[in-house]
């Protein structure tokens, strides 16, 4: 099942794994986030993908698109760093316009007969992944922005830098690419846009995420939290359920 840029809820069950995400037009003039999933009922593998087109216009929510359903595809079968290489390639031959460009996270679970195995993430720029064990909620991922370039060095940025990305799927080397593995795949897993992960405080992201609605629900929940505390940024979140 194969899931990008929709405004409702979207489900994908496989064995003890189930995934739904939602997401919101903030105040922006197009929703240039997307979210993909991608199962492959042969491995017993689904991959998941949130998806942030860099800029408020067409191209962007293009891009977004693409990447994300490109690399669900991919990284189901060959692994998250995989399918962000190949979203690039896929982004830099059908969308050629430099403005055409999205930052993105990628998570694949284990096969169904490696349930506690670990999960493979990788990503780029500030879209994030967190991972909700039943007990401590995790954030997986470190920004790409300027920010924390300057945070790494120990100096403190400007409030706008948190906003700059210093990697994307259209630029970035691969190397450049974040990579990380949760110790287990087991628990639940948050995969979001900055309108998200940004807006809301991982105390907030915790009392929900631990809340103990179905994923779908979760999703709209974290979506809605982020806008009524005054986002104005398009918000996704994807969130799946892996139980042993």
């Amino acid at each position: 099942m194969e899931v990008g840029d929709v405004d409702a809820d979207a489900q994908v069950r496989l064995g003890l794994v189930a995934g739904a995400g939602a997401s919101r037009l903030g105040r922006r003039t197009i929703n240039a986030d997307a979210f993909a999933t991608f199962t492959d009922a042969r491995l017993g593998r689904s991959a998941f993908v949130a998806a942030d087109g860099v800029g408020d216009h067409l191209a962007a929510a293009r891009a977004a698109r693409l990447v994300a359903r490109v690399a669900a595809r991919v990284a189901v079968s060959e692994g998250a760093h995989t399918g962000i290489l190949a979203a690039q390639r896929e982004l830099l031959r059908g969308l050629p316009e430099s403005s055409a460009d999205s930052v993105l996270v990628v998570a694949v679970l284990p096969s169904s007969g490696q349930w506690d195995g670990p999960c493979d993430i990788a990503w780029v720029g500030d879209c994030r992944a967190y991972r909700w064990n039943g007990r401590v909620l995790h954030r997986m991922t470190t920004d790409h922005t300027v920010a924390e370039y300057f945070r790494a060095r120990g100096r403190d940025p400007l409030p706008g830098m948190r906003h700059l990305v210093t990697t994307s799927v259209r630029t970035a080397r691969p190397d450049d690419i974040g990579r990380t593995a949760t110790g287990s795949s087991a628990g639940r897993l948050l995969l979001c846009t900055d309108g998200v992960g940004k807006k809301l405080g991982m105390p907030i992201i915790k009392s929900i995420l631990a809340h103990g609605a179905s994923a779908g629900h979760v999703a709209e929940m974290l979506v809605g939290a982020a806008l009524g505390r005054g986002g104005t940024d398009n918000t996704t979140a994807l969130v799946v359920d892996a139980t042993r």
